[in-house]
């Protein structure tokens, strides 16, 4: 039951945060919702295929087995851990960001976040995304669940890669100095 409660609520609560602060953001005249810096079917087709495999591992999690195989005790505890700290980055690097953050490349000026978690990685919230998708592989065991968990972290390397053409256009010298000292993942 903990566990059920443990994978269900992480997604439900992030997204909660995501389309709360976006209504948050409407009310003070910020618009969240940015410019997709890659082509939009690409663009959005990995968001709702992260939030596909989300809600397979939720799925999985309250008993309804969609694993090929019998999952072993250690790669539970791993793909759980994998899940936590996934969350974790996603919510830290989302508060993180406050006024600044925005789904895609933003239309207005914003600030250039380089405290927090983005001293030690350029892009923790991507990080998060990778670490529950490969959670939610493991926790299903389900190779079906690997094709598309490749397809979103291949184009979310993509908006990565976009964003930081962006950031370099916006922000030049003092985001080649900060690229200089926070890799972008690890």
């Amino acid at each position: 039951m903990i566990e059920t409660l443990f994978v269900t609520l992480l997604p439900l609560g992030f997204l909660i945060v995501l389309f709360g602060g976006g209504e948050l953001f409407r009310r003070r005249n910020i618009n969240m919702d940015g410019d997709p810096p890659i082509g939009k079917v690409l663009f959005f087709s990995s968001k709702y295929l992260m939030l596909l495999l989300w809600t397979a591992t939720v799925v999985h999690s309250w008993g309804v087995n969609l694993s090929f195989m019998k999952l072993p005790e250690p790669l539970r505890w791993l793909a759980l851990s994998l899940w936590g700290s996934g969350f974790v980055l996603l919510f830290i690097g989302r508060f993180g960001l406050g006024d600044s953050f925005r789904i895609g490349s933003p239309k207005e000026s914003t600030h250039l976040t380089v405290d927090g978690t983005f001293r030690f990685s350029r892009n923790p919230m991507y990080l998060g995304v990778y670490a529950t998708l490969l959670a939610s592989v493991l926790y299903t065991l389900n190779l079906l669940l690997l094709v598309p968990g490749i397809f979103v972290v291949v184009v979310h390397h993509k908006i990565v890669l976009a964003e930081e053409q962006h950031l370099r256009k916006t922000f030049g010298e003092q985001y080649a100095e900060y690229c200089g000292h926070v890799r972008r993942y690890l």
